[in-house]
């Protein structure tokens, strides 16, 4: 192993986010000779060449990405012990990149960041909202807050929170259109379908009478949209029904924006996780923001049901 392999590991991380081998050496106060000279030493040691280089360009092969990885998690388990032996506030540094559903990250994790840096003000944030699953290795993603358990054996879940889906529509839409007092009546009603990566999200379940139900919303005359925002403003202005998790649509069912529809036949759906990579080493600062979230939901998990206001009839 080489001498000095921390400091080569450091020249080729800053190369890969400078692009450039010879800003890398400046940086750290090295010659671009000397900086060519120790990643080639580097590569020979690996046997594998980190990057396809040219006079003008760097590019990262596989082993390269592959590499890049372990080298960040390695520089930043060495910067987080150091700072371990600091105070717990000083321990908390450096940039959390979190994974959100744009409605949850919008109306409820956004607001408890904002806290959260207020406790460590040294902190930095870089926030994903989407309705697609993030790959977190590929997107470099530290924690994503998802719906349900993932499917892949490379991740880890933290459960956080139980969760419903409600079906919901504005008090001018009802008032218009009639209230659905069983699933059978909403064949007489419009609908905002979310569409999905992996398609319409467009069958509903229902316990009534201890019998399970299901309606299948008909596509060719339902709206549809693949941003679920869109589909709550759709809702809010009283263009149809939509199916909402209880979480996004809470703030709304309060102030009575949205009224949720056939809630006696409510089923509880898979719960909130926080979904981190297996075999990645967890920093101080991710793990505070864990916690953080934990506790957050704790608060509101327990009540979120009753605390909504039950619809006139």
């Amino acid at each position: 192993m080489a001498t000095d392999r921390l400091g080569d590991m450091r020249l080729f991380v800053e190369a890969t986010e400078l692009k450039s081998l010879s800003a890398a050496g400046r940086k750290m106060g090295i010659s671009p000779a000397a900086a060519s000279a120790r990643l080639i030493k580097l590569e020979s040691s690996l046997e594998a060449k980190l990057f396809d280089r040219t006079t003008r360009s760097l590019r990262l092969t596989d082993e390269g990405q592959v590499f890049l990885r372990y080298c960040k998690i390695a520089l930043q388990a060495i910067d987080d012990a150091e700072m371990a032996l600091q105070d717990k506030q000083s321990a908390v540094k450096g940039k959390i990149r979190i994974s959100a559903s744009v409605d949850l990250g919008r109306n409820l994790i956004s607001h408890w960041i904002e806290e959260f840096s207020a406790i460590y003000p040294d902190l930095s944030i870089a926030l994903t909202l989407t309705d697609s699953n993030s790959n977190l290795i590929h997107d470099d993603i530290d924690i994503a807050i998802r719906f349900g358990l993932p499917d892949n054996d490379l991740l880890v879940a933290r459960y956080l929170a139980p969760n419903w889906r409600v079906l919901c529509a504005s008090p001018a839409y009802l008032e218009k259109y009639g209230r659905p007092e069983r699933p059978s009546d909403l064949l007489k009603h419009k609908f905002i379908v979310l569409v999905t990566e992996s398609g319409p999200l467009n069958e509903y379940y229902f316990n009534f009478d201890q019998q399970n139900l299901t309606h299948t919303v008909q596509m060719e005359t339902a709206w549809e949209t693949n941003d679920s925002v869109q589909a709550r403003m759709w809702a809010l202005a009283g263009h149809g029904i939509t199916r909402k998790i209880i979480w996004d649509v809470a703030s709304d069912l309060k102030k009575g924006n949205l009224q949720a529809i056939l809630t006696q036949g409510i089923v509880q759906e898979a719960g909130i996780y926080a979904v981190m990579h297996k075999n990645k080493y967890i920093a101080p600062r991710i793990r505070f923001f864990l916690d953080f979230l934990i506790k957050k939901f704790e608060v509101l998990a327990p009540n979120i049901l009753n605390q909504l206001p039950q619809p006139k009839s």
